[in-house]
């Protein structure tokens, strides 16, 4: 009697995929690059333990599928960086990786030529040198941890993570966190429950045991240590925005209440500004009037800007696509970002400066 297949029913094909060993080589971390990504790690993890006052901020393209504007982008937040280097922590926001609820361009790591090729090894690849050129500026890099396996491939050269919010209330996600080693913002759900992020940040702090692979592509068995640098990301629901004084001080007394610190980030974009682009400002500077009127507990915001505001569909002919213009979400303008920052900066830092120091736990 035959045995009847009972495995990799539905599978098409199994193709090979270097080892992260193997990605690194052919895109190896130079020691400047190295040394920037560490600096910028503790940098983070001191403004969480508010020991350094300044307000760090995300901010870039809502997904990076151009890697030439998204360098140009990259060269000009560097230098913003620079100029208000005394206020704000700019860290870019490099996200590669698109959850999608059924169906559309699942990100530069999924589908890097944008034509349901799915050449992954090569999007791991390009990834990995686009970041590199990131940290060669100087400048931090922040991404969403989707694949938990991409961070074996892509963690060295990450400052700060983000845990979106179809995965916060995910164990494998939960998991993967508590082996990061970056800061890692977990957002509320989708329906606005911050419970979830914060059980989340509750459980990535804890030490886990976990299937994952080693440098070399093997299956192996993750033991972490826990990663106590979690933070709640407030970005809205499905009952509307999340940023206001009224709920982000219902936020602190959650966190007070799991005993986790104060440290919350806005996500201005998704929900609490409907995925208007123009209404991101309004609440980018609401936020900044509660750090001006005393708020001690905000500690980060996030914005989604490209070179070009709006966003456009992806065209059959990939020439036509518009240089710098976003093709998921929709973004301000760089003249917007810039100005944007430029005009908070000496309203928020006077208040950011009187901060009281928190002896870190």
């Amino acid at each position: 009697m035959t045995q009847p297949r009972t495995e990799n029913i539905n599978v098409a094909s199994l193709d090979a995929m270097p080892s992260p060993r193997e990605l690194k080589a052919r895109v190896p971390l130079g020691d400047a690059a190295a040394a920037s990504v560490a600096e910028s790690r503790a940098t983070l993890c001191r403004i969480l333990d508010h020991s350094d006052h300044r307000l760090f901020v995300v901010v870039g393209p809502c997904s990076i599928h151009d890697p030439r504007a998204g360098l140009e982008y990259a060269q000009r937040l560097a230098a913003l960086a620079r100029e208000l280097r005394d206020t704000f922590y700019l860290v870019m926001r490099v996200y590669f990786e698109k959850p999608r609820t059924v169906s559309g361009w699942k990100g530069y790591i999924n589908d890097p030529r944008m034509d349901d090729s799915f050449h992954i090894e090569e999007g791991m690849e390009r990834a990995r040198a686009f970041l590199r050129a990131v940290a060669e500026l100087g400048l931090p890099a922040a991404t969403e941890a989707l694949d938990p396996i991409a961070p074996q491939y892509l963690g060295d050269l990450v400052a700060w993570y983000a845990i979106g919010a179809r995965t916060s209330e995910s164990q494998t996600h939960r998991e993967m966190a508590s082996g990061l080693s970056a800061p890692v913002g977990f957002k509320n759900g989708t329906d606005g429950d911050v419970g979830v992020a914060i059980n989340a940040i509750r459980s990535a702090s804890r030490p886990h045991s976990f299937l994952g692979i080693s440098q070399d592509g093997v299956s192996a068995i993750v033991r972490t240590r826990g990663n106590r640098y979690g933070h709640l990301v407030l970005r809205g629901g499905q009952a509307g925005p999340n940023y206001d004084t009224a709920h982000v001080a219902l936020a602190e007394q959650a966190l007070a209440q799991a005993g986790l610190a104060a440290n919350i980030v806005v996500d201005c974009s998704h929900a609490n500004s409907f995925k208007k682009p123009e209404l991101q400002p309004l609440v980018f500077r609401d936020c900044i009037h509660q750090i001006v009127e005393g708020n001690a507990s905000l500690v980060g915001l996030m914005l989604e800007s490209n070179l070009v505001g709006g966003n456009q569909p992806i065209p059959e002919d990939r020439s036509k696509l518009v240089y710098g213009c976003s093709v998921t979400d929709p973004c301000i303008d760089w003249e917007t970002t810039a100005a944007l920052l430029r005009a908070s900066a000496p309203q928020a830092g006077p208040a950011l400066r009187a901060r009281a120091p928190r002896a870190v736990s």
